[in-house]
């Protein structure tokens, strides 16, 4: 029998083989409010790993510093910047340095539009969109495609036949004829 606190000396090492840990690089974080230049304090600073599980989210200081050193360098990931009143901001990182630092700007969100609102009817907010109906609405989607492949291709618009007509039934077509002058 062996003594308390003595450890039987055997050919076999018990445990885990030490594996230093990957170098890991220091991430500078500066948010600052687009219209005055001014720092952003207690936004939400969130770093995620590409390809991994979690993140790890941070504030900002009074000076609107954030900071982190535990990221491997040579990692790729993910800010993502939340701050009342303010757009979210997100971008994806390649850590190649020791050191990174990044400066965002955050802006006030935009003036949503809402059809409770008066607008004048040529008012377009958002975006545009066009609403095409009836038999030939396929053919103008069509034509509107190869137009912009014609553009794609150096400016050339591909010439296809016009379809033959019997020029006794054909009618005018309000938005392609001229109309006689008065």
């Amino acid at each position: 029998m062996l003594p308390l606190g003595a450890v039987a000396q055997s050919g076999h090492h018990r445990g885990r083989k030490y594996k230093a840990p990957p170098p890991v690089s220091r991430v500078d974080v500066l948010v600052l409010r687009s219209d005055d230049g001014t720092p952003v304090e207690n936004a939400s600073v969130i770093f995620q790993l590409v390809d991994d599980k979690g993140n790890m989210e941070l504030k900002t200081d009074q000076d609107g510093k954030a900071f982190i050193d535990v990221l491997p360098t040579g990692s790729k990931f993910l800010l993502q910047i939340l701050a009342k009143g303010y757009q979210t901001f997100g971008q994806a990182y390649d850590l190649e340095k020791k050191e990174m630092a990044i400066e965002v700007t955050l802006n006030r969100p935009g003036h949503q539009y809402s059809i409770y609102d008066e607008h004048a009817s040529d008012t377009r907010v958002g975006g545009t969109a066009r609403v095409v109906t009836g038999k030939s609405a396929e053919e103008k989607l069509d034509a509107d495609a190869e137009k912009a492949a014609a553009k794609e291709n150096g400016g050339n618009e591909v010439n296809t036949p016009a379809p033959a007509s019997n020029t006794t039934d054909a009618k005018p077509d309000p938005q392609t004829d001229s109309k006689p002058q008065e």
